[in-house]
Formats: C-alpha cells, sequence, structure tokens
C-alpha cells in the first residue's frame, strides 16, 4: 500500500469514527427507535434479547453499542461478535457457558451478534435455549441486514426493531454539516448528489464525502469535483438520454447511454440520476411551489434544464414515461446486460 493509499485509508476511518453517535441524542433518522428504547430504560423495562433489522449504513451496531452504554455496560462488559466468522456449534457453546460468567464491572454483560443472519443453522439451534432463558445479567443485541435468513424461533425471543433507510434530506444535512466540521464547504447540489450516492446509508456518504475531501485541492467542493471522485456521469450524459425522450430522438438516447457505457457508470446508478431528474420535471410542473426546494438540489444549468422541460406544453416527460422507466430500473437491477434493458424500455418510451 502506498503511502498516499494508506493516508487516505486511515482518514476515511477516522472520519467515520470521529461523527459516530455516542448517544441517543446524536441519533438521526431512527426516531422510532431511540423513543423505544428510551422508553423501556426509563421504565426499567430492558430486553434480554434485541433484533436490529435494516440495510447497511443505517446505525445498528451504533444504536446497539450506545444501548449497552446506556444500561451501564462498560468495554471490559461488551461483547462484540461478527458471526460470519463465528458460525459454528462450538462458538455457540463457548459462549453458552460464557454468559453465566458474572460482569466484571456492570449491571449487564452485553453481546452484540452483527450479521447474525450467517450463523449455521446448528449454531442458531444451539443459541435458542440460551436467548429463551439468559441469565438476568445478560442482553443479546442480534444485528441483521437480511431478517428473512433469520429463524422464526430466534426472531419471536427477541424484541425486534426495523431501522429505516435515511432520507436524502437527512444524509444531505450530515454531508454538510460534517464538511462543515471538517472546514469545507460544499454547493447545495454537490451536498445532494453525494446524499443521492450514498443510498440510504450514513456510513457509504460519509465514505463517499471522506474520498472527495481527501481529492480536493482547496476547501470548496464543486459539483465537477464530486462527479469526478465519484464516477459518477456527468449532467449532460444523464441530460442527453432525457432530452432524446422529450425530442423522440432514439439516436441521442442510445448515444447517451454508449456514453455511460464508455465511462464504465453503473446503468443502475445511471437510471437512478435520470429518475431523479424526471421526477422534479413532474413536480415543477404539476407542484410549482416545490421548484425553489428542488432548486437547492441542482447545478443551475441544470435545474434551467428541468424547468425548460416541466413548462413545455409539449412535454414528453410525463407519468407514463416515468412509470416506463421505474419498471425498467426493476428488470436492471436482475439482468446480466442491464445496459440492454435500458435501450429497450428506451426504444418502447420513444416508439409508442
Amino acid at each position: 500500500m502506498s503511502k498516499t493509499q494508506k493516508s487516505t485509508t486511515e482518514n476515511e476511518i477516522a472520519l467515520y469514527r470521529k461523527y459516530r453517535p455516542q448517544d441517543f441524542s446524536e441519533v438521526v433518522g431512527q426516531d422510532h427507535i431511540v423513543k423505544t428504547l428510551e422508553g423501556s430504560i426509563k421504565n426499567g423495562n430492558i430486553a434480554h434479547a434485541y433484533l436490529f433489522c435494516g440495510s447497511r449504513g443505517t446505525g445498528k451496531t451504533s444504536i446497539a453499542r450506545i444501548l449497552a452504554r446506556a444500561v451501564g455496560c462498560t468495554v471490559n462488559d461488551l461483547i462484540e461478535i461478527d458471526a460470519a466468522s463465528y458460525t459454528g456449534v462450538d462458538n455457540i457453546r463457548e459462549l453458552n457457558e460464557s454468559v453465566n460468567t458474572l460482569p466484571f464491572e456492570s449491571p449487564y454483560k452485553v453481546y452484540i451478534f452483527d450479521e447474525v443472519h450467517m450463523l449455521s443453522k446448528g449454531a442458531f439451534n444451539a443459541l435458542l435455549k440460551t436467548l429463551e432463558e439468559p441469565p438476568k445479567h445478560v442482553i443479546f443485541i442480534l444485528a441483521t441486514t437480511e431478517l428473512e435468513k433469520v429463524p422464526e424461533t430466534v426472531v419471536s425471543r427477541c424484541q425486534t426493531f426495523i431501522f429505516r433507510k435515511p432520507t436524502q434530506k437527512i444524509l444531505k444535512e450530515m454531508v454538510l454539516s460534517v464538511a462543515k466540521k471538517e472546514g469545507f464547504t460544499l454547493e447545495q447540489a454537490s451536498a445532494d448528489l453525494i446524499a443521492f450516492l450514498g443510498d440510504g446509508s450514513f456510513r457509504d456518504t460519509q465514505s463517499i464525502l471522506q474520498k472527495i475531501i481527501g481529492a480536493s485541492a482547496d476547501k470548496k467542493i464543486s459539483i465537477e469535483e464530486v462527479l469526478s471522485v465519484t464516477g459518477a456521469p456527468k449532467a449532460e450524459t444523464v441530460n442527453n438520454f432525457i432530452q432524446a425522450i422529450q425530442d423522440k430522438n432514439i439516436e441521442l438516447g442510445l448515444s447517451a447511454i454508449s456514453e455511460a457505457i464508455e465511462a464504465n457508470i453503473n446503468m443502475s446508478v445511471y437510471l437512478k440520476l435520470v429518475l431523479q431528474k424526471m421526477r422534479a420535471v413532474l413536480l415543477i410542473r404539476l407542484a410549482p411551489k416545490k421548484a425553489d426546494e428542488l432548486a437547492e438540489k441542482f447545478a443551475e444549468k441544470d435545474f434551467a434544464f428541468l424547468i425548460d422541460l416541466a413548462t413545455r406544453k409539449d412535454s414528453q416527460i410525463n407519468s407514463r414515461t416515468l412509470l416506463g422507466l421505474l419498471n425498467a430500473f426493476d428488470e436492471l437491477n436482475q439482468s446480466s446486460l442491464p445496459e440492454i434493458v435500458l435501450e429497450l424500455a428506451l426504444v418502447k418510451i420513444i416508439g409508442e
């Protein structure tokens, strides 16, 4: 690993850890979970087993650690287990024996299982008895991104909490806040694009921001810098696809897709950006009062392009075209040749 690569990795880890919430008051986007946990702790109704479910980067591990601290568990009595490397029956048998040992210095010994769905069937069976009748000094917090892989017998023994993906607005506010604390300023459109590319994950969004900060020549981050560092398609590549639908110009649309392929752009990301802009066109047309709010999400030139499409009497950007591309998006994620799915969708929309 080069010196530059090592520095970037260290900075990325430091940034994510630096802004990890340390108590319930710092948690954003999971109010329904925070309120319930705070209430149960205040009332002394602490469960012996919790199951945290949600996509990656939504705060499951962070809240698990906060919960552990909130019930008085210190570092010496907190045991974190990566289920991916702890799948055997023997591992769980050792754990079942260890739970009977009293905590060193805390009222509770807390076990956090990350990606618990990775446990083997035998390991789950071995864990069941302890989950059902654990010692009073033990709390289990199981975290998973794939609830459907956790046996019902385990789920039924836990208090289950479903973690929501943070909205783009929440992620944008986080990006602006972290950047400011790090001494950087971002254009509104830059923060929006970073949040959009973060795809509902606090961790991924902070990781993207870290890469951009690391590559920035000054303390001001432009939309061009975000595009360059993330490899997101240029605005023109996305706009040309939309313009092709408006003008019914199949050649322009196919050229835009080809340009995205040549730039090694993920087709899913590309289509999501297309859908984001087409949605904005519809909102501007149907709910003009939202125009000011939407203006902050795009660069000035980009927004002028959307305004023009929204105000055209002959606009081809409508609910039908948007629905057609939404259907294509679902198919695209299941196809080994996603570009063909997008090309066929374009042909169908323009040909109708």
